[in-house]
C-alpha cells in the first residue's frame, strides 16, 4: 500500500497540538495531528476529580474562543477544559486522528523527509512537531521501596479521597498539585502531612485583580526562559474553592502538618531535611515581592485600585513550622498512603533525531530544533514564563508556524528557474 504523505505531522492532540493546527491551517500548510488517546485526554484522565483551573477563564484560554456560559473570573473543572479543547478543535477543523500512537520517527535516507511508524501504519512528513507536552511520565523519586508497607501513588493517579486506604496521608511536594491535594484530603477529614520544598507563592488576588493580571501588566509572563536545566520553578497556587492564596501557615492552622523536603527512608521512618523554615520564608518573600511590585505599579500609573493592607498580615506560625519534624514513623502516625506530587519527565524516545542533549532534553530555540524539520511545542519555559498556559502555547505555536512558512518558502525557491524567468522579462 502507498505510504500516506503530509507536509507537517503534529504528534499530540492536546492544547499544544490544537494550537499548532490552528496556525498551520491559517497558513495553508497541509498537516495531520495524531493523538494516541482522545483529544485533550490528559485533562480527563490525568488529573484528580475535583481539579479546577489555576487561572480564571478570562485569561486561561485561546484568544479566539471564550468559555461560553462561564463567569470571566471562574475557575472551571478539568472536564470543562477538555470539552473546550474538543470544541476548539472542531471550530478550526483540526485534522486530528484519535487512537493513533506514534511508535517511531526516523529520517528517510536520501529524501530529507521523515518516515513515521504509527499504530495505524506509516506516514511520510517533511516536518515533525513534537507537541506531547510537559507532563508525560510521572516521576517518583526512589526514596521509599515498593516493598514498604504503605500504599504509594503519584499525584497523576490520585482521583479522590475515597480511593485511598483508611489512615493518614503523606503528600510529598507542595506545588499546586500537592498543596491542593493535601488541602482536599484535610477537608475530607484525613490527617495529612505535607512535605514542602522550595517554591514560589503568589497571592491569588491583590487590590481587586487576580495574580495572572498582575503578572501580565508587570511583564512577568514574558520573562525569558532561564538557562537550560533551571527551568523548573515550583509554584503553589489554587483556583479551588473559588480561588484562594495557597498559604501554608493557613493550611497548618487547619490541621495539615508541614515538614521539610523528604530526604530519606529507613525501616518505616521517613526523614526530612532541616529546610522547612527556609522554604516557607522563600515563598513568603516571593509573595511580598509581587505585592511590592503591584503597589509600585499602581503608584506609577495612578490606577484606581483600592489599597489592601490586610494582604500583608500573616497567619501565626504553627508548631510544625516553629519546631519542624525531622522524621515520622509511618506506623506510629498511621500513615497508610504516600502521594508523590513530584512532577513528570518527558519522553521523546520515538523521535530518532539529533535534537537532544545528553539528558534526552530537547535542544531548541523557542521550539526550533537544531535538527532541520523538527520542532517542539508545549515545553515549560519554551519561550517565556507563560509557555505552559493555554494562551502561552498558542503564541508559541504561532511562532513555529511562521518559521515553517519561512522554510517552505526557501524550499520552494528554484534558483535556475528564477534566473531564466528574470532573463525572459
Amino acid at each position: 500500500m502507498p505510504v500516506e504523505k503530509t507536509d507537517t505531522l503534529i504528534v499530540g492532540g492536546g492544547q499544544a497540538g490544537i494550537a499548532m493546527s490552528e496556525h498551520l491551517g491559517r497558513a495553508g500548510v497541509p498537516h495531520l495531528v495524531l493523538e494516541k488517546n482522545r483529544t485533550a485526554e490528559a485533562w480527563r484522565s490525568g488529573r484528580w476529580d475535583a481539579l479546577v483551573t489555576n487561572g480564571p477563564v478570562w485569561h486561561d484560554r485561546f484568544p479566539n474562543m471564550k468559555f461560553e456560559g462561564e463567569a470571566p473570573d471562574a475557575f472551571v473543572s478539568k472536564d470543562r477544559v477538555a470539552d473546550y479543547l474538543v470544541d476548539y478543535a472542531a471550530m478550526i477543523k483540526a485534522p486530528i486522528r484519535e487512537g493513533v500512537e506514534v511508535l517511531d520517527a526516523v529520517r528517510k535516507p536520501g529524501t530529507g523527509r521523515f518516515l513515521v511508524t504509527t499504530s495505524a501504519g506509516e506516514i511520510e512528513a517533511d516536518r515533525i512537531v513534537a507537541a506531547t507536552g510537559a507532563f508525560q511520565h510521572p516521576v517518583v523519586p526512589p526514596i521509599v521501596p515498593e516493598t514498604a508497607p504503605v500504599t504509594q501513588l503519584h499525584s497523576f493517579h490520585y482521583k479522590h479521597p475515597g480511593q485511598l486506604p483508611e489512615g493518614a496521608v503523606m503528600v510529598v511536594g507542595a506545588g499546586s498539585s500537592g498543596a491542593q491535594i493535601a488541602d482536599e484530603l484535610n477537608r475530607a477529614g484525613r490527617k495529612v502531612f505535607l512535605s514542602v520544598g522550595s517554591h514560589d507563592r503568589p497571592p491569588r488576588r491583590y487590590r481587586g485583580r487576580d495574580f495572572v493580571w498582575w503578572l501580565g501588566v508587570l511583564g512577568l509572563w514574558d520573562m525569558a526562559a532561564p538557562a537550560p536545566g533551571t527551568e523548573h520553578v515550583t509554584i503553589s497556587v489554587s483556583g479551588a474553592y473559588g480561588g484562594q492564596t495557597m498559604d501554608f501557615r493557613r493550611l497548618a492552622g487547619e490541621g495539615v502538618v508541614l515538614t521539610g523536603l523528604t530526604a530519606g527512608y529507613d525501616d518505616g521512618v521517613l526523614r526530612f531535611a532541616d529546610d522547612l523554615k527556609a522554604n516557607v520564608a522563600k515563598g513568603d518573600a516571593n509573595y511580598a515581592e509581587l505585592l511590592d511590585m503591584a503597589d509600585a505599579y499602581v503608584a506609577r500609573t495612578g490606577l484606581d485600585l483600592p489599597k489592601e493592607p490586610e494582604a500583608r498580615q500573616a497567619f501565626p506560625d504553627p508548631d510544625c513550622l516553629s519546631q519542624p519534624l525531622s522524621a515520622i514513623d509511618l506506623e506510629q502516625e498511621n500513615v497508610c498512603t504516600i502521594i508523590w506530587a513530584t512532577g513528570f519527565r518527558q519522553d521523546f524516545n520515538w523521535l530518532k533525531a539529533d535534537a537532544f542533549d545528553e539528558r534526552g532534553a530537547p535542544i531548541h530555540q523557542r521550539g526550533l530544533s537544531k535538527e532541520p524539520g523538527v520542532y517542539f511545542l508545549g515545553l515549560p519555559w519554551q519561550s517565556r514564563r507563560g509557555s505552559s498556559f493555554l494562551w502561552g502555547v498558542w503564541h508559541d505555536a504561532k511562532h513555529i508556524a511562521d518559521q515553517i512558512e519561512i522554510q517552505r518558502a526557501y524550499m520552494a525557491y528554484d534558483g535556475e528557474a528564477a534566473i531564466v524567468s528574470a532573463a525572459a522579462e
